[in-house]
């Protein structure tokens, strides 16, 4: 070969073998892909074609798939959202009922939904009505109930305690209060107080707190200013433990405190009594619910000696819980 011959053609040699390498990997990625036309899977006969050795067999069926079965659930509504009869999230509106509320005032509406925080309301619960039987076979009846009136924010509370039991009524009172929401969960409390029953009765002046605290128990502290210098303090906390949403235990603590000694009305200064209580009630309303239980009882002092005497008591008591 010439030497001008050879010139011409060494650039398209080189040229040729720079290129080699691209050219096997082609033909690689070329072996690789499925030949949909020489290798149907179904095969022309109707039945699945055996793939070559290596090779791997795609399902053809789903690429005939149409493009709009392809797609997820909402992938239309967020190409087309013109077109779509849906919204964007996809939700779906409940069905409109069957009744329509009649027009009506805005403090007409208010007032049915209960929504008009200064609306007045009202409410009286029997909390207690029970009759016990102490372990020594003393019979008596007791009762707990109040009563109030106002607003979420204002309300008047009436409240009354007692035991009726052989001698008569005993260590009974009742409570005139104004109540005013200072929080969400808590009522300033401010009112008087009288106390009847055995011996003299007793007026006092009364001002406290009642609300949930945390755990939600139901809680009330209350501190008293009497005539010559008399000065008492009460705290009552329970809480509702459901066994099921009929089936309610409530524990309850009572204490009362005072100031001095009042031999008339059988009260000792410090810790005077304490009373701890279980009642289990069913109720077959949220108004009606009778309930079992048993209630211990610790005071200090008996007897106009006021004599440094303890007595303990435990009673079974079967009553009912009513409120309208």
């Amino acid at each position: 070969m010439s030497v001008r011959k050879l010139s011409r053609t060494w650039p398209k040699t080189w040229l040729g073998l720079a290129l080699l390498p691209l050219a096997v990997m082609a033909n690689e990625a070329t072996d690789q892909m499925p030949d949909m036309h020489a290798h149907d899977i179904h095969g022309s006969a109707g039945k699945p074609a055996k793939p070559a050795q290596g090779q791997k067999v795609h399902d053809h069926a789903a690429m005939d798939m149409p493009i709009s079965d392809m797609q997820q659930p909402g992938m239309d509504q967020m190409a087309h959202p013109e077109t779509s009869s849906l919204p964007p999230n996809g939700h779906v509106a409940p069905p409109a009922p069957h009744t329509q509320m009649p027009d009506m005032l805005p403090e007409h509406m208010a007032d049915v939904m209960q929504m008009d925080d200064t609306g007045e309301r009202g409410m009286l619960l029997l909390d207690r009505l029970e009759r016990s039987r102490s372990i020594r076979g003393d019979y008596a009846s007791s009762w707990e109930a109040e009563a109030w009136w106002g607003s979420d924010i204002n309300r008047l509370w009436l409240k009354t305690e007692g035991e009726h039991g052989r001698e008569g009524t005993q260590d009974a009172r009742a409570e005139l209060l104004w109540s005013h929401a200072k929080t969400t969960f808590w009522d300033w409390q401010l009112g008087v107080r009288q106390d009847f029953g055995q011996g003299p009765n007793r007026q006092w002046a009364a001002f406290g707190v009642q609300g949930l605290a945390p755990y939600w128990f139901e809680t009330q502290a209350t501190l008293y200013l009497g005539a010559n210098g008399r000065t008492a303090a009460r705290f009552e906390a329970s809480y509702d433990l459901l066994f099921t949403q009929r089936l309610i235990l409530t524990p309850k603590l009572e204490l009362n405190l005072y100031g001095k000694d009042d031999a008339r009305r059988d009260m000792r200064s410090g810790l005077s009594d304490a009373g701890a209580g279980l009642r289990l009630r069913y109720e077959f309303s949220r108004r009606l619910a009778p309930y079992v239980g048993v209630n211990w009882t610790y005071r200090r002092g008996g007897g106009d000696s006021l004599e440094n005497k303890h007595s303990r008591d435990t009673t079974w008591v079967a009553g009912v819980r009513i409120w309208f």
